[in-house]
């Protein structure tokens, strides 16, 4: 497969930049790179979910102390 390289780039750029206009463009991107943090952040397991918390032993009744 050929590398498309900088001038392949540029020329992609200008056919986008043509098709979607100057106003849908940044739009576009923005949505683009949203898409891709989720998906990264889906298949790393990274993200705002917590993990769960494990259930306290047994006998264990005493409150949770505070850093101080």
């Amino acid at each position: 497969m050929p590398e498309i390289g900088i001038a392949g780039l540029i020329v992609i750029l200008i056919v986008a930049l043509l098709v979607f206009g100057p106003k849908r463009l940044p739009e576009i991107g923005r949505s683009l790179g949203r898409g891709m943090r989720e998906f990264k952040d889906s298949v790393t397991g990274t993200g705002e979910e917590k993990a769960p918390e494990l259930p306290r032993p047994p006998g264990d009744e005493s409150p949770p102390t505070s850093p101080s």
